[in-house]
């Protein structure tokens, strides 16, 4: 999951290399969080929150098919 996510994330920032997606388990959710550079966070976020939520959507959509639970949290 972990690398599906860097991989979007680093497709849609200009700062690749600035790119960190961490994950930690907090009460049987699995916790994403992703980090980019300060100019990049707009890219990630979208317009409205529209990338965002598209990518809650594909990991909650990666989650059902393995049975977990996942949160994406971006980071500022």
């Amino acid at each position: 999951m972990c690398e599906l996510i860097k991989f979007i994330v680093s497709q849609l920032v200009e700062d690749k290399e600035n790119v960190s997606v961490t994950v930690e388990e907090k009460e049987g959710v699995e916790v994403v969080t992703i980090k980019v550079a300060d100019g990049d966070v707009g890219r990630v976020i979208g317009k409205q929150g529209r990338v965002a939520m598209a990518i809650r959507t594909i990991a909650k959509s990666v989650g059902i098919k393995n049975g977990k639970h996942y949160s994406i949290e971006i980071a500022d």
